[in-house]
């Protein structure tokens, strides 16, 4: 499946910005599933410093602001082609060891109810029992925008029994974890009916023996098909945001983010990497 995809990011201030900084990790890559025909990044009111790719191999725009800015916008579109691998993302690859992705981060933790979620999870294997997670957070964790933050930990989303695909994607991470298994956030693109998007999306992948790593949306009770795209990956949202960053000198800051993903031009055939 061909995929065209436009993301913009607004931010408007009543007071001029002194200074910013910000993280973009909105470029996807050519990897297993996913071959990018075509991306560009532009930014309105700052400009890109430096890019680079992390070690979570991740590729990051770095930019700052130029001058005293009251408007800036970051506009990330092009097209993607994708395949269906059933959430088989493969082997691992890059620079971090995969024991890192069984550390805990602050919004990670694993408290008693993701605990005790983790123990429920049954089956005959350890790919029957990822597939009995996905299911349980379904079923425990309602979607509800606006009912969670940024900073909402995975114990805490799980208490409230309510919350979005980031928090569904942080008590897998916490659960998985806690059972031993790797696991690691991974944000990106979906393709939805509704015409208007407000938010990127995110799911968890777990690495698995004989499978590597392996996709599951518990939000929406399916591993990522051909309708997915990634952007980043990390321990969790912080390491993995589409942006991130600090900016001082402003006031009443209003955000407006705006996602379309609809289906793009004439797939070609393509090979799995």
């Amino acid at each position: 499946m061909r995929l065209k995809i436009s993301h913009t990011t607004e931010y408007r201030y009543a007071d001029p910005v002194q200074y910013s900084l910000q993280r973009l990790r909105l470029t996807p890559r050519n990897q297993p599933g996913q071959i990018v025909r075509d991306w560009r990044t532009t930014v309105h009111g700052a400009h890109v410093e430096v890019g680079y790719t992390d070690h979570f191999g991740n590729h990051v725009d770095l930019v700052s602001t130029d001058a005293e800015q009251v408007v800036i916008r970051i506009v990330a579109e092009g097209e993607v082609e994708t395949e269906d691998r059933a959430g088989v993302f493969g082997p691992h690859q890059g620079y971090v060891p995969l024991w890192l992705y069984l550390r805990e981060t602050p919004l990670t933790r694993a408290g008693r109810l993701v605990r005790e979620l983790a123990r429920a999870a049954s089956g005959d294997n350890e790919l029957a029992r990822m597939h009995a997670l996905m299911a349980a957070i379904h079923l425990a964790v309602a979607y509800r925008p606006g009912e969670t933050a940024a900073d909402t930990t995975a114990e805490q989303a799980l208490e409230k029994r309510q919350g979005v695909c980031q928090d569904h994607a942080h008590i897998f991470l916490a659960a998985a974890r806690h059972l031993g298994i790797p696991a690691r956030y991974v944000s990106g693109y979906l393709l939805m009916e509704e015409a208007e998007q407000t938010a990127s999306h995110a799911w968890a992948e777990v690495h698995l023996e004989g499978l590597g790593w392996v996709g599951f949306d518990a939000a929406n009770k399916i591993c990522p098909d051909e309708r997915y795209v990634r952007l980043a990956t990390g321990l969790d949202y912080k390491d993995a945001a589409p942006v991130s960053g600090m900016v001082t000198g402003r006031t009443d800051e209003t955000l407006a983010v705006s996602i379309k993903v609809e289906p793009g031009g004439q797939s070609q055939s393509q090979s799995q990497g």
